[in-house]
């Protein structure tokens, strides 16, 4: 069975971190590249996070120099370390797997999310 499974939200006071994690189970972790998402109620989901090759690493301005991606591949598992948290940051964090060619099924996976609350 295909899945991500995503742990380590919580609540964190301002200023504050969490580590996130997503482990991946049923597919080759090694062809996917991952990204970490984030949703609010009513808005659009957001790219927080993308891994897509060794060192490839992309951030929006909101989270650049407080977030950090990474990833182990022995363990099938991709990580969001998350510093220095702010009350916007409040969401639903998503992870994601995308296959790196045509070849990789599936093609696209989705985690069932985890929630940070960081109250203001």
């Amino acid at each position: 069975q295909v899945q991500l499974v995503e742990s380590g939200g919580g609540l964190v006071q301002p200023g504050g971190s969490l580590s996130l994690s997503c482990a991946a189970s049923g597919l080759t972790f090694t062809s996917y590249a991952m990204t970490w998402y984030r949703q609010v109620p009513g808005k659009e989901r957001e790219l927080v996070a993308s891994l897509t090759g060794p060192g490839r690493t992309n951030y929006p301005d909101s989270v650049k120099g407080r977030f950090t991606i990474s990833r182990d591949n022995a363990k099938n598992t991709v990580y969001l370390q998350m510093n220095d948290l702010k009350p916007e940051d409040t969401a639903v964090y998503y992870c994601n797997a995308q296959g790196t060619t045509l070849e990789v099924t599936p093609s696209n996976v989705w985690g069932h999310g985890t929630q940070v609350t960081v109250p203001s």
